[in-house]
């Protein structure tokens, strides 16, 4: 009670409306939209298979796309969702929309109900099809990639994709820890003759995600 009056003393009564419902409005909408996502992500905790990430890597790529306010995102390889939810929820912070490819029927559907069921839905552009026709076919630009599928194509990905991340996007990479694992030395080596970016690799699973930032313009 001491603190209402407090607030009421500094803010005015006049001023009430505008000093505190706006801002509590906002902040509801927002709380709304966490609170659904990070429900759903409780309740689907340690399920998820069929070729998803560990929750350390999705935590990752929302941290990425967050603080970097990234808005246009490209997902290689959908699965069921997981990572696409990590990374949709931060574009719902940022104004921003995720495309992913899934190459799989049944993987795709499955993913589309986890989106609705997350409330991402609108934050995200599922399609269905071959990742390596489609992939090369899409426009740009882009600020934000993320490649899990088939890693003996990552270095075709990454190559069809970078002319088009935008300078200081990022492209990265999931189950980059080994390479000795078909297709990942290859799309290692090939990242070490970027010359327009600067790449480091992320261990916070075992999986390992590589982070390959494209350098901003000078002046």
């Amino acid at each position: 009670m001491r603190r209402f009056l407090i607030a009421l003393l500094m803010c005015g009564m006049a001023a009430l409306p505008a000093c505190g419902t706006a801002a509590y409005v906002q902040d509801t909408g927002s709380s709304d939209m966490d609170v659904k996502v990070r429900t759903f992500l409780d309740r689907h905790r340690g399920t998820w298979r069929d070729l998803n990430v560990p929750e350390s890597d999705g935590r990752l790529l929302y941290d990425l796309v967050l603080k970097n306010g990234f808005r246009q995102a490209l997902e290689i390889g959908t699965s069921t969702g997981h990572s696409t939810i990590w990374i949709a929820w931060a574009l719902s912070k940022t104004g921003g929309k995720v495309i992913t490819i899934e190459i799989d029927r049944e993987r795709h559907s499955e993913a589309l109900a986890n989106f609705k069921e997350a409330g991402l839905s609108e934050y995200v552009d599922a399609r269905l099809g071959d990742a390596h026709r489609l992939v090369p076919m899409l426009e740009g630009p882009f600020d934000f990639v993320f490649s899990d599928a088939d890693k003996e194509w990552y270095t075709n990905y990454f190559v069809s994709v970078w002319p088009k991340v935008a300078p200081g996007g990022c492209f990265t990479a999931h189950n980059v820890g080994s390479a000795r694992q078909s297709g990942i030395g290859e799309f290692l080596q090939h990242l070490k003759n970027v010359r327009d970016a600067t790449t480091r690799i992320d261990r916070s699973s075992s999986a390992g995600v590589s982070i390959t930032c494209k350098n901003k313009v000078s002046g």
